[in-house]
């Protein structure tokens, strides 16, 4: 199995910043893909950001120049800076990674437990 551990949300007021990490653990054996979701109540979770293990990172229009994602191939963990805040920014984050588990065929794709971050006016 793969776990995501996420953490870094939390309350912050409009224009602060937060910066949300997430750890892979388990039994990996490559990871492709690691990147942040968000989904708020009545809406579909949606892309924040993702980045590729050649480097090239995606952004929500949203988000482009505010946010910025990043990784750690080595520990197997993805950060996500989220600057300039603002209210509507607040949902659940969610780390979502695409690879594969040791002794097992085929891609897969793993989710985290989620972390809740709040934008206030």
């Amino acid at each position: 199995q793969v776990q995501l551990v996420e953490s870094g949300g939390g309350l912050v007021q409009a224009g602060g910043s937060l910066r949300l990490s997430c750890v892979a653990s388990g039994s990996i054996f490559y990871i492709n893909t690691m990147g942040w979701y968000r989904q708020d109540p009545g809406n579909e979770r949606e892309l924040v950001a993702a980045t590729t293990d050649d480097g090239s990172t995606n952004y929500a229009d949203s988000v482009k120049g505010r946010f910025t994602i990043s990784r750690d191939s080595g520990k197997n963990t993805v950060y996500l800076q989220m600057n300039s805040l603002k209210p509507e920014d607040t949902a659940v984050y969610y780390c979502h990674v695409r690879g594969r588990e040791k002794d097992v065929i085929g891609v897969q794709y793993f989710w985290g437990q989620g972390t809740q971050v709040t934008v206030s006016s």
